[in-house]
This record gives structure tokens, C-alpha cells and sequence, in this order.
């Protein structure tokens, strides 16, 4: 029974740990998209900026 118990603590604590994660990479992955979005918005004005 005890070890039963260990054992789902373990399980729960590599749950929320991979929970943790999964949330931190989708911020992450938002702030690359974000960053993404201003170097293309930026090289386009500065593009625009060049041509005329």
C-alpha cells in the first residue's frame, strides 16, 4: 500500500512538473510568434523606407 502511494505522488509531482512545462513553452512559443511578427513588420518599413 505505501509503495502504491510513493508511487502516485511520483506520478501526480511529474504531472504538474510536465503541466509547468507544457505552459512555459506555450508562453514561449507566443513570444517567438510576437517577435516573429515585429522583425517581418520592421524589415517591411525599413524596406519601404529604402525604396522610396
Amino acid at each position: 500500500m505505501r509503495g502504491f502511494l510513493v508511487a502516485l505522488g511520483v506520478v501526480a509531482v511529474v504531472l504538474i512538473v510536465l503541466g509547468l512545462v507544457v505552459k512555459a513553452v506555450k508562453w514561449l512559443l507566443i513570444l517567438g510568434l510576437i517577435a516573429l511578427v515585429a522583425s517581418v513588420v520592421l524589415g517591411v518599413v525599413k524596406g519601404r523606407r529604402g525604396l522610396r
